[in-house]
């Protein structure tokens, strides 16, 4: 359920930056096909290769750690 979060959002500000998946690899240095698998919720990418994507998305990751 996180990972299609992670990639509904990542889809949704790539096309509002009118910018291809091949563009925004080659922008945060990753795949291609890292990209196309996170933008499905089939991959479970690193918090690194996360934080790469938003950083040129424009957007700010946050992690909350929950309390038991």
């Amino acid at each position: 359920m996180l990972l299609n979060h992670i990639g509904n959002t990542i889809k949704q500000r790539r096309k509002e930056l009118d910018i291809t998946q091949a563009v925004l690899a080659e922008l945060a240095e990753v795949s291609k096909n890292t990209v196309y698998k996170l933008e499905r919720g089939i991959n479970n990418p690193t918090v690194e290769v996360v934080e790469k994507l938003a950083d040129v998305l424009g957007l700010e990751l946050i992690i909350q750690v929950k309390k038991i």
